[in-house]
């Protein structure tokens, strides 16, 4: 197959499309240049690692193959990449293949947050329907396989630009009818942006109800989350879905994560929260953004979500170039690959604790950090209570609880 040699970059907030910059792929050297006419708008995508300027910028090969870290956050990671990299073998494709700038041109105007790219490689023309979600779970078996092609296409198409491992689907969501709705970037009114999830052959079976009770728990923890809910399947099966928040009706919303932000290798993470809570000033020019890190890492600590590495924080920019940090995601119980925090508490990841968050603290200037510590660990000591609500098994119930409980009690 052919490599794209250019592509069209541009932005898209609500109907109008802003044409923002051009990517060359230059003998595989990836560059990016801005149109003096986006330089004008005066809007940062991407203030750290791409700040508005009127050069030939390039990136460095690591860590992202030479991509700016604000398109690679358009990409696929896991699922998604799982399921474009099995299409393409089964047509003869090999994975490597491909450049950075084709798999920027899969995702086209899918992608997640407000960015769009041009030319476009599409895959089977997109069919729209109703979801049964018990029928999707039966078949994810297939695509690890890679035995059916058709359902790859179809998964790809409902979710194939969505990051993490886990299997994940973007649906339209009616709440008066409770249907499912899928194949469409604008939804019919009626409709809302939602992302359903899907376990992962090494996730606890109730997972989905694990990670609703972190969000029942995270709320009352003073975390800012979108709205989550379970969704059944016709078996009565439980999925967890959260509604996006890179999406206002059918408007859009520019979502940059830390790990794009910093150019952080989320595999092999180098990042602190203090980084984090550093942008996060830095950006949004407010202290209490602050505090509001702090809350969550404090909360991660407690709940045993080692799985916080920097593509798990994001940042979200509106038409005007207004930056906000975004609701928290991916709350659950987990362990990194390393088994230890993939973000690290001042310097420490392996048992950070108290002194390590009150160090935080007194270098940012948060002056209450020991009530925060006490009100978030008031929630997660009632761990038991918000499982047993959201119908949590009893053996997982029992597997959280203990760690949670030895990791206060420390």
């Amino acid at each position: 197959m052919d490599r794209i040699k250019k592509i069209i970059v541009s932005i898209q907030f609500s109907e109008k499309e802003i044409e923002l910059g051009e990517l060359v792929d230059d003998s595989g050297s990836i560059y990016f240049k801005y149109y003096t006419s986006f330089i004008k708008s005066g809007l940062d995508i991407s203030p750290i690692k791409l700040a508005l300027n009127d050069g030939l910028n390039k990136a460095d090969k690591i860590p992202f193959e030479g991509l700016f870290g604000v398109f690679n956050d358009s990409l696929p990671d896991g699922w998604g990449r799982l399921l474009l990299d099995r299409k393409l073998m089964a047509e003869g494709v090999l994975p490597s293949d491909l450049s950075p700038l084709d798999r920027l041109a899969y995702v086209g105007t899918s992608g997640m947050g407000a960015i769009n790219y041009r030319p476009l490689k599409e895959m089977n023309a997109e069919k729209k329907g109703v979801l049964e979600l018990d029928d999707i779970a039966n078949e994810l078996d297939k695509v690890y396989e890679g035995t059916s092609i058709e359902i790859i296409e179809e998964l790809f198409n409902l979710g194939g630009s969505s990051g993490g491992a886990r299997p994940k689907i973007f649906v339209g969501y009616n709440r008066v009818t409770e249907q499912l709705i899928y194949g469409s970037n604008n939804l019919p009114e009626s409709n809302e942006h939602w992302i359903i999830k899907f376990p992962s052959s090494t996730d606890l079976p109730d997972i989905a109800r694990i990670e609703y009770a972190y969000h029942k728990m995270a709320l009352d923890a003073g975390i800012k989350m979108n709205e989550c809910k379970l969704f059944s399947g016709a078996s009565g099966q439980k999925y967890f879905g959260t509604k996006r928040f890179d999406r206002d009706g059918n408007n859009r919303i520019h979502m940059h994560s830390a790990c794009g932000l910093l150019h952080d290798d989320f595999r092999l993470s180098t990042m602190d929260y203090g980084h984090l809570m550093d942008v996060a000033f830095n950006l949004i020019k407010d202290v209490r953004v602050y505090e509001e890190v702090l809350r969550l890492a404090i909360f991660n600590i407690y709940t045993h979500n080692r799985d916080d590495h920097s593509k798990n924080f994001s940042f979200l920019m509106d038409e005007n170039g207004s930056w906000r940090f975004s609701p928290a995601y991916d709350l659950t119980f987990s362990s990194s690959s390393h088994g230890m925090h993939s973000t690290m508490v001042a310097g420490e990841s392996e048992r950070p604790g108290e002194d390590q968050l009150k160090e935080l603290a007194s270098h940012f200037g948060v002056k209450n950090v020991e009530s925060i510590i006490k009100e978030v660990k008031a929630i997660c000591i009632n761990w038991m209570e918000y499982a047993e609500s959201a119908g949590v098994k009893k053996s997982s119930v029992s597997l959280v609880n203990k760690k949670i409980k030895s990791l206060i009690k420390n």
